[in-house]
């Protein structure tokens, strides 16, 4: 919280804050205002509701210390930055940017928000470092709808792939200032099908593993081909049993092969067809490749590898700092939520990279993970209530619910024909 103190311009804010993330971090059974006033020992949420939509504060600043303090902690030369998407449900349609859509966390078409993500991996841990909210265009093509939520006048529809660009580039940027740049960047199809994206890292000198359906094509020395085409006329020497990194259930191995990509006249660089194939059931998955140095297929394979962290990092944020369990409906009620869950899960991430580091481990015992740090840190700090509060507390909900079902009702009586 020191780290970001300087972007709160008063102290009263910048004391919500840390009461606000101490909420996140703690055993709530629901994360919203009302839950982390409580926590707080507040006497109502407006003060939490306060700090999200009308405190002097920019969460964008906030987002850029987020970045260095997981730069600082977790880079290495290794470092990938994973790109992905993920959406939380929503039932109605007033929140900014929610619209009817499937969406994986649900596993079927619901009212939902989506946002791309920036996860910055390495070999000590991984945590978001940057996030877009995803506004349709059915958003951007009604002004009056944007502007109720506060949306900025010189929006324009993005796709995914746009967003992802604009955080890889910023983040570059930054991170060059400091002296650790990512050599990586690795997505799923929706990133690797874009060819905006993946020209704008070659001429950043990035090397990617973007993900790409079977079905694209693929230029080689003997023609073009679609991708899944290619792999039953590699020979046998041609892959080799690799590991994708470790997963819950030990390593997570595959036959891995890489096949040449011809380069387009006038560009420099090295690019590659990878493809892995599972050993159980003969399932394919390519991945477009580009380096701008030679680099062999082992390196290639980690690059792949680490994709899954982006769902392991969204995993453990949803469940530790309730990122999804929001409650605003406006622009910047979003932006500075989701930072501050940000913040809460790149703490736990660090520290468990640290406490790896610094600790040493006995066969006894398996190694601190961010949701043992999260119950004993909870635990620690959890703060002692006298028995008025809770009753404070109690009538105080009851009173508000009577005067919103009291609205309620009004506005149904007027609505009536």
């Amino acid at each position: 919280m020191r780290k970001v103190a300087g972007r709160f311009a008063r102290v009263e804010p910048r004391r919500r804050a840390r009461a606000f993330v101490l909420g996140l971090l703690a055993d709530l059974p629901r994360k919203n205002c009302w839950t982390t006033a409580e926590h707080a020992g507040n006497a109502s949420p407006a003060g939490m509701q306060h700090l999200l939509s009308r405190a002097c504060w920019d969460a964008d600043r906030v987002r850029d210390d987020i970045r260095d303090f997981v730069v600082e902690h977790l880079g290495d030369e290794d470092a990938v930055l994973v790109v992905d998407e993920t959406g939380d449900l929503k039932k109605g349609t007033a929140s900014v940017g929610v619209q009817r859509r499937y969406t994986g966390t649900a596993g079927r078409i619901e009212n939902s928000q989506v946002a791309v993500y920036l996860v910055h991996a390495s070999a000590a841990g991984h945590a978001a470092i940057d996030r877009r909210l995803y506004i349709p265009r059915s958003w951007t093509q009604d002004p009056q709808r944007c502007r109720s939520v506060g949306i900025p006048d010189d929006l324009r529809f993005a796709t995914k792939p746009a967003l992802a660009t604009e955080m890889i580039a910023q983040a570059q940027a930054q991170a060059l200032d400091a002296g650790v740049r990512a050599r990586w960047v690795t997505g799923d199809e929706v990133y690797g099908g874009d060819p905006h994206l993946s020209a704008d890292l070659e001429q950043r000198q990035i090397g990617y593993g973007l993900a790409i359906s079977r079905k694209r094509p693929v230029p080689t020395h003997a023609g073009i081909f679609p991708a899944g085409v290619l792999a039953p006329g590699l020979p046998k020497k041609a892959w080799q049993r690799l590991s994708a990194g470790a997963g819950a259930k030990g390593h997570r191995f595959y036959d891995w092969a890489q096949v040449e990509i011809t380069s387009p006249s006038g560009t420099s660089g090295h690019r590659w067809l990878l493809v892995r194939c599972n050993r159980r059931t003969g399932e394919l998955a390519c991945y477009r490749c580009y380096s701008p140095r030679p680099v062999p297929l082992t390196a290639l394979v980690k690059v792949a590898g680490r994709r899954w962290t982006v769902e392991e990092t969204f995993q453990a944020a949803k469940s530790l700092a309730g990122p999804d369990e929001h409650q605003v409906r406006r622009w910047v009620s979003w932006h500075r939520w989701t930072t501050l869950a940000m913040l809460a899960h790149a703490f736990l991430a660090v520290t468990a990279a640290i406490e790896r580091a610094t600790t040493t481990t006995t066969p006894e015992l398996s190694p601190l993970t961010c949701n043992e740090i999260q119950r004993l840190f909870a635990a620690l700090l959890a703060p002692a209530r006298d028995l008025a509060h809770r009753l404070h507390r109690s009538a105080w909900r009851r009173q508000h619910q009577a005067r919103s079902r009291t609205s309620h009702y009004q506005r149904q009586a007027t609505q009536q024909p």
